[in-house]
């Protein structure tokens, strides 16, 4: 299987970024070796959440995961050399309050998001042995985990209106259920390592795809949130991964103080179950802990660092790119990112190195 890499990886979020870098490598590509890179689209809000999906297009939040599978599979087996994810969704300038609300309410029912997910928070409390109280307390502690992480990215951050800290229902406030109106867009460029190297990139700007899992439910929405609660499908990810990567667990990497994270953030349950999925945390009563001392994100996460619809995988994988080619040869750490699709049939993970 050839070696596949990330050679660039850029975003806009709100005007503000740059896509120059990439774009001039593609044009390298073209120019230099004949070579047009097959483009991976991430679907914006405006296609029908129920459509078929289009050739080379991928949906919900878990879909930029599910395409670096397939970028893997296609320059691993030698199909294509060069591949491009890209995801465009500009909520903020491109779409009406009303038309986003709409296009937002993707269950045949009606059920607002919000409901949705205090029904399968309340069967993971349950599952758990968790008390409300516990979990708010891991929600809040979850809050101030990507606040900080924010706070790392962007020093002269301000913390959100008080009024986003009021309950929108009985266990979420407006600052932990995210679904950000920003306008936003991202490019990364995979290619085999022999590629990179023919294009003379320098090996710090070199990162490996080092493994990509992934699980899924036939199933999602609000009438199958007892499935969902399980999260047995994102321990089959973790285990999908794990037998790809030749370089210990996960659990390993991070007890060697070699493991970056960036989970999915939309709403608390989801990074609480990727932590005990991944085996990072052996059971509930290690949450808190790991919260109040590991960084769950590189960029603060969905709700302060911003991401659109199906796009925040996209944004973390960015941003794991940006911290991993940031790091000094001596550190030479691993970067998880974490997708969740829908309310969460859908889960992939994909290791960086």
């Amino acid at each position: 299987m050839v070696k596949v890499v990330c050679i660039g990886a850029e975003r806009l979020v709100d005007g503000r970024g740059d896509l120059g870098e990439v774009e001039y490598l593609i044009r390298r590509l073209s120019d230099e070796f004949d070579l047009q890179p097959r483009t991976l689209s991430i679907d914006p809000l405006k296609v029908d959440w129920h459509s078929e999906l289009e050739v080379d297009h991928f949906r919900s939040g878990c879909g930029p995961i599910e395409a670096m599978d397939a970028a893997v599979e296609l320059i691993g087996q030698g199909v294509e050399k060069a591949v491009v994810i890209e995801g465009r969704d500009y909520l903020r300038s491109e779409y009406g309050s009303a038309e986003r609300q709409t296009a937002m309410s993707i269950y045949a029912d009606e059920t607002p998001l919000t409901e949705a997910y205090d029904a399968l928070t309340n069967v993971y409390i349950e599952n758990n042995g968790l008390s409300k109280h516990q979990f708010l307390t891991l929600r809040d502690a979850l809050f101030e985990n990507h606040w900080r992480c924010y706070q790392a990215q962007t020093p002269n951050a301000k913390r959100p209106n008080e009024r986003w800290f009021e309950p929108l229902t009985e266990l979420f406030r407006g600052v932990d259920c995210a679904n950000p109106v920003v306008d936003f867009e991202g490019k990364l460029l995979l290619v085999s390592l022999v590629t990179a190297q023919q294009l003379g990139i320098s090996a710090d700007k070199i990162v490996e795809i080092s493994a990509v899992g992934l699980g899924e439910l036939p199933n999602d929405g609000p009438n199958y949130t007892a499935e969902i609660a399980e999260y047995r499908h994102l321990a089959n990810a973790v285990k999908a991964l794990e037998l790809k990567h030749e370089g210990g667990s996960l659990r390993q990497l991070h007890v060697e103080g070699r493991l970056l994270l960036d989970l999915y953030t939309c709403y608390p349950v989801v990074p609480l179950a990727c932590l005990m999925a991944t085996g990072l945390v052996d059971d509930v009563n290690g949450l808190l802990e790991f919260i109040e001392t590991n960084p769950l994100t590189q960029t603060g996460g969905m709700n302060l660092a911003r991401g659109a619809w199906n796009n925040p995988a996209l944004n973390g994988l960015i941003a794991m790119y940006e911290a991993l080619v940031a790091e000094s040869q001596l550190e030479r750490r691993s970067g998880l990112v974490h997708g969740n699709g829908g309310l969460g049939y859908r889960q992939g993970l994909v290791l960086m190195s």
